[in-house]
């Protein structure tokens, strides 16, 4: 699977509620980060946890405010996000569906 976000583009994380495990930790869901880098390309958790078996992606280490996350604090967090959990962030902030 080929990168679609690059360090410095804006990004918001998918709603996803699975009934299974996924690594995209539910404070981290709907927000809007900023990509910091590449992490390198690894099989998604989220399928491997199931048994389903799963090609490589993209991982990013993408950076949110504090206030983005958790509505104050002037630090910010990082979490790696796979691929599949990204849409692409248009001018206004808005994730793409």
């Amino acid at each position: 699977m080929t990168e679609r976000f690059a360090p410095g583009e804006r990004v918001r994380t998918s709603r996803v509620d699975p009934s299974h495990h996924t690594r995209l930790p539910r404070y981290a869901r709907g927000a809007v980060g900023t990509v910091v880098e590449i992490q390198g390309s690894y099989p998604l958790p989220d399928d491997r946890a199931r048994g389903v078996a799963s090609e490589p992606e993209p991982v990013y280490t993408v950076r949110f405010t504090a206030r983005e996350l958790f509505g104050g604090g002037e630090h910010s967090v990082t979490v790696d996000v796979w691929q599949t959990h990204l849409r692409r962030c248009d001018d206004a902030g808005n994730g793409n569906p």
